[in-house]
């Protein structure tokens, strides 16, 4: 009988364990059959095949970047449906590194106004990062008004994301992005305007440019075509600094640049080990800098 199913007639046995198995229990294997058991167990045992710097080969490389996209949208989405603009969403997700006092309906701020004074003058107070809003540092980096904004934004992370990916595995690439977005966050703290509104994936993006940059320099590859798009950014970016923000661009691929540069450069003998270590320790760095510009604002 079946040492699965004690209740089918068995004629075969595993190859590996030899154990008697019935038709629904036998899988073709090199030499014969093999049972259930001895396939997850040789599935198990079979090493995972890894990226050219160590991470997990994703069975998608592109789901990460749809997973972000899919927020980015969802954000503006929530947004424009509530106001656009004038969405209170806008105040609430958006970087405000001090806070800033609103005309009762909004349509603009008052400068220089601290909260005590706004309060008692009948405005309304909105808090920042320096008020104690501290998720702003990453919600503002998921949050668009303009279609043309989360459209170049989501175009440039399709595009990017998942070559990236591809070489660096999930995790990796998560942490490239992501410590793309807060060191942007951090540029944005300490040479905005602390009553400024700070809002996009740009920071993030590029991060991922500078990831790309690093990548193709350690492999030897031809770099022209992404240093004329990140020049083109670039020009953009200071021709229109009255309303894009540059401190995020700059602390963006800045961050990108370091993150790649600890993924791609370590030697082979202990990568991980130097990767975890490397990562930590620009993760304190930023952190240091956050907390640091949040109370230099407050």
């Amino acid at each position: 009988m079946c040492a699965f199913h004690p209740d089918r007639p068995a004629g075969i046995r595993c190859q590996r364990c030899e154990r008697t198995i019935c038709p629904d229990c036998m899988n073709p294997a090199a030499v014969g059959f093999q049972c259930p058991a001895c396939v997850r167990e040789g599935a198990r045992s079979v090493r995972r095949a890894r990226t050219p710097y160590g991470g997990a080969v994703p069975a998608r490389p592109a789901l990460t970047s749809q997973v972000l996209i899919a927020l980015n949208v969802a954000v503006w989405l929530a947004v424009t449906a509530t106001g656009a603009g004038a969405s209170a969403w806008v105040d609430r997700l958006g970087l405000i590194p001090l806070g800033r006092c609103e005309p009762v309906g909004g349509g603009g701020y008052f400068p220089g106004v601290v909260e005590s004074v706004c309060r008692q003058g009948g405005a309304v107070w909105v808090d920042g990062v320096g008020t104690g809003a501290v998720w702003q540092l990453l919600t503002s980096a998921f949050t668009h008004v303009d279609v043309w904004h989360v459209g170049f934004n989501m175009l440039a992370l399709w595009f990017l994301g998942p070559q990236l990916e591809m070489v660096l595995g999930r995790v990796r690439f998560l942490a490239l992005y992501l410590l793309s977005a807060l060191a942007g966050s951090a540029a944005v703290l300490w040479l905005s305007d602390p009553a400024s509104v700070t809002i996009g994936a740009s920071g993030a993006v590029f991060g991922l440019i500078g990831g790309l940059l690093v990548v193709g320099w350690r492999v030897g590859g031809d770099l022209r075509m992404l240093l004329t798009w990140l020049v083109i950014n670039v020009v953009i970016t200071v021709g229109g600094r009255d309303f894009i923000s540059w401190q995020g661009h700059l602390g963006g691929l800045v961050g990108g640049l370091l993150v790649a540069a600890v993924l791609v450069l370590p030697p082979r003998a202990q990568r991980t080990r130097w990767q975890v270590v490397g990562l930590a320790v620009l993760a304190a760095v930023v952190l240091g800098a956050l907390v640091a510009g949040s109370l230099a604002v407050g």
